[in-house]
């Protein structure tokens, strides 16, 4: 473990090389970079053309073939960032693992081969194989038998792999460790360090993570050789594109309002966040019950409903999402248009990884937070860490709503009207009108009511917490006018209580207490008294102490 004296100096070190770094590239491209043509043409094909902050610190230090240690938070483009350099140092011709890179979940390996796969589409020879648990060992064994460059895997099962010596290591030349704290979170800190110590001398290191805790300086300081440190900062992170909004709505209210906000913003393919497991098989089921194309992923599930899922919701088949905070680290799909905080975030870090999910490559994307009582504080606190503006919206009007819906209707009805010939059905229609005696304008105005609903009920909007504490006091205040205005009632009883018990213990002094009181004192009693009463209160004292002995001597 470092001191604080050691700790200063590494931050110290860490800032000027990051400085160094940072001052170098300012919107690279990457065909200004030293990339392999290959390569360029999938990131052209990918849409990518400039690339991200991390992705510009990152990659010209790798591909010098130095160590990293980057940090930066999810949706920064850090798989790019690790990928190409890996992709760059692979000989096709060797049919041995040649990279390795460690994720934290399942759901994270996947989808970071997949990305990987793309990048390698013109480089013919090149396998990317992911390996994680819940899946059958022997069938990863023959993929790897076959011959795969490079593997995608979570820590455990890539050092099950290296226990069986199914996976060899003499031709590994870059190891990455992905969302390294997460992974020491979910304690694999053990199982890092074992597969570390069975990598070859002479290979090359990169640490992502966006946080830098004690134990992978720990780690960094152990496994690289004069690793260079790089840094999004949150200003720097890319949530440009996200209009980030939250609205205060009664707890009885929050589900209306999630109903409200996707009616009215309408996105393709959405993700709901909630703090509980239970939370979200409870959202989950009410929105089918609406009629949405909603599914929940959580940890309860198993790899194959995971899965099943998660397939769902990429094809486009599942238009929502509903997810804990477990599982955000694992989701990576494009074309999310909009997340929604059901529940604000205990964690700070959890909001940057929920948002992270939308706004992706320089797209736009939203997130709304709904928001009760206190919970204003947590968005005051998420404002102040992550150097952001979210800003207060009001939930849409029943009748903005119907308008969309409206619309919506009005579009889809256009384009049928252009692609398709509709001359029977208005001749059905009219026939229908003339028999039955009611205008076109009726019947067109039912079949709309019939497909958006009846207009929604208004949702009041929560008052902040000062103004409804400022509306308690008055309205007790009204009823009592001897009301304190700093107390409630109940803590006007606890402070008057206590107040009596002072009060009780300053005025019964025993005798030891009367022995030791200064003569200044008596004084100061006697003139408070006055003369008189002094007198004749001593005077009842002697009275009382002589009936007592009285009494005292007739019992015995």
């Amino acid at each position: 473990m470092y001191g604080l004296e050691e700790e200063r100096i590494i931050a110290l070190f860490m800032e000027q090389q990051w400085s160094e770094t940072t001052g170098e590239q300012q919107g690279l491209k990457y065909q200004d970079a030293n990339i392999r043509q290959e390569i360029l043409r999938a990131t052209k094909e990918m849409g990518f053309e400039v690339m991200t902050p991390i992705q510009e610190q990152a990659i010209p230090i790798l591909l010098e073939g130095k160590d990293i240690i980057g940090q930066a938070q999810t949706g920064t483009g850090k798989t790019a960032a690790f990928a190409i350099p890996m992709i760059q140092r692979i000989d096709p011709e060797v049919r041995r693992p040649q990279g390795i890179i460690l994720c934290p979940t399942r759901e994270l390996a996947i989808q970071a081969a997949e990305e990987i796969r793309k990048l390698t589409r013109y480089l013919h020879g090149v396998k990317v194989l992911p390996i994680y648990g819940g899946q059958d060992i022997s069938r990863q064994i023959r993929a790897l038998s076959q011959g795969v460059q490079i593997i995608v895997g979570t820590p455990g099962r890539v050092m099950d792999h290296l226990r069986r010596h199914t996976i060899k290591t003499n031709e590994i030349r870059m190891i990455v460790l992905d969302e390294a704290d997460e992974m020491l979170n979910m304690g694999f800190r053990e199982d890092i360090e074992t597969v570390l110590r069975d990598m070859p001398e002479q290979r090359q290191m990169a640490l992502f993570s966006a946080t830098m805790p004690q134990a992978i300086l720990d780690i960094t300081g152990t496994y690289q050789k004069d690793a260079v440190y790089v840094k999004v900062t949150p200003k720097e992170i890319t949530v440009a594109a996200i209009k980030q909004a939250y609205y205060r709505v009664a707890r009885k209210d929050k589900f209306e309002a999630l109903c409200r906000l996707i009616d009215y913003y309408q996105p393709a393919k959405s993700l709901i966040f909630c703090n509980t497991k239970k939370m979200v098989d409870e959202i989950t089921g009410l929105l089918k019950d609406r009629g949405y194309e909603a599914e929940g992923l959580h940890g309860d599930l198993s790899q194959n409903q995971r899965d099943t899922v998660m397939n769902l919701f990429r094809g486009g088949r599942c238009a929502i999402l509903s997810a804990t905070d477990v599982a955000a680290r694992g989701i990576d799909v494009s074309g999310v248009d909009a997340v929604f905080n059901y529940d604000v975030p205990e964690d700070v870090e959890y909001y940057v990884h929920r948002i992270g999910r939308t706004g992706r490559a320089g797209r736009a994307g939203r997130s709304f937070t709904l928001i009760t009582g206190r919970e204003i504080f947590k968005i005051r606190e998420i404002e102040r860490i992550c150097h952001t503006t979210i800003k207060e919206r009001k939930i849409p009007a029943p009748k903005d709503i119907v308008r969309v819906k409206a619309g919506k209707l009005f579009a889809t009805a256009m384009g049928v009207m252009e692609e398709k010939d509709l001359t029977s059905i208005k001749g059905r229609i009219l026939e229908t009108a003339a028999e039955n005696n009611f205008e076109i304008l009726e019947l067109a105005a039912a079949l709309m009511q019939m497909s958006i609903g009846d207009e929604p009920e208004e949702i009041k909007e929560e008052k902040p917490f000062f103004d409804r504490e400022r509306a308690g006091r008055s309205a007790r205040q009204r009823r009592d006018p001897r009301a304190s205005f700093r107390f409630r009632p109940d803590e006007r009883r606890r402070y008057g209580s206590e107040r009596g018990e002072r009060q009780t213990r300053e005025g019964g002094r025993d005798k030891g207490r009367q022995e030791r009181d200064s003569r200044r004192e008596r004084q100061d009693r006697r003139q408070s008294f006055g003369k008189r009463g002094f007198e004749e209160r001593s005077i009842r004292v002697r009275e009382r102490d002589d009936r007592k002995g009285n009494a005292k001597k007739k019992g015995k």
